[in-house]
């Protein structure tokens, strides 16, 4: 992380905290471009996903030691080959940095204040490790903003980003003589659009990680996450969609009117009309022939699409 974060996207504690989904777009991206990249074999690669022993990391344990040892647990769940990371600690306005070299010693720094509180300093090794993979695999989008997205949606769709979203929380603290609320937050993902990524995942892999969150707004966000990536099931022209959106979709194929998520175009002439409309897997667009049933393959990540087109 080297640039400034947007309202909401701390990676420290202070101001207010972005809801919603305003990053989809650039997320689903992301996620096209990891199956472009990695292919399904690849992504499946990392079905299974960093279990929380691995990275639990008591007070009792060196400061130093102990992130070693968690930095390692990253770099094998990731399957960095000749990757050694050397962690410090200073003040800083984001969680942590990496510095992005040829390898094969990788300098990463963590805020100051993960000397004290330990509970996420898997989460923020688990970004800056992203890093240094995406890094090797020459896979990077332009601008600062939209990498930092491609980097959070990476670690959770493959495998160790559910830490950033439990990283996310609202506590007590004593402010003068009030008691007030405080909320922690890391990355630059949204805890919904974390949500998201991560029911994307449970839905692909079948690997749910919501009995691991120990933090009660993470749990809250994943939902309203797993909602929306049912959703993504659900939309025409996919046969699974309810009655009401089928018969929407019905009079915007009759008036070739692009509705939410699809849209038309005719193959040549007054004939072949086709729609085309987001892989719900991995938001490649698929376009087939409208007028009935059929069976789609996504040409990108594999998956086989009951289709009413």
């Amino acid at each position: 992380m080297a640039e400034p974060a947007e309202p909401g996207e701390r990676t420290v504690p202070g101001g207010p905290i972005v809801h919603g989904f305003p990053h989809i777009a650039t997320v689903q991206a992301a996620l096209t471009a990891l199956y472009r990249r990695l292919s399904p074999d690849g992504v499946a690669r990392f079905a299974a996903s960093v279990h929380p022993e691995l990275v639990d990391f008591p007070d009792d344990e060196d400061l130093y030691l102990g992130a070693q040892r968690v930095a390692r647990v990253m770099v094998q769940h990731f399957r960095l080959p000749d990757a050694r990371m050397v962690v410090g600690f200073r003040d800083m306005v984001h969680a942590g940095n990496v510095e992005l070299a040829a390898g094969p010693e990788y300098f990463i720094e963590l805020h100051a204040r993960f000397r004290a509180d330990r509970r996420d300093v898997g989460a923020a090794l688990a970004h800056e490790v992203m890093h240094v993979w995406l890094h090797r695999l020459g896979l990077e989008f332009p601008g600062t903003r939209d990498n930092e997205i491609l980097t959070d949606t990476a670690a959770a769709y493959l495998g160790a980003g559910w830490l950033l979203l439990d990283a996310y929380r609202e506590e007590a603290a004593i402010r003068g003589e009030r008691l007030m609320m405080s909320a922690h937050k890391l990355g630059y993902l949204t805890p919904e659009e974390f949500g998201y990524v991560l029911a994307k995942r449970a839905i692909a892999f079948g690997d749910d990680i919501e009995p691991w969150f120990r933090s009660v707004r993470a749990r809250e966000a994943y939902r309203v996450g797993l909602a929306r990536a049912r959703a993504d099931l659900r939309r025409p022209p996919l046969a699974a969609a309810g009655w009401a959106a089928r018969r929407r979709y019905a009079k915007d194929r009759r008036g070739g009117v692009a509705g939410e998520g699809y849209s038309f175009d005719r193959a040549g002439g007054s004939a072949g009309l086709r729609v085309s409309f987001a892989c719900p897997t991995c938001h490649q667009r698929i376009r087939l022939p409208c007028g009935g049933r059929v069976r789609a393959r996504c040409g990108v990540c594999g998956v086989v699409l009951e289709c009413e087109a």
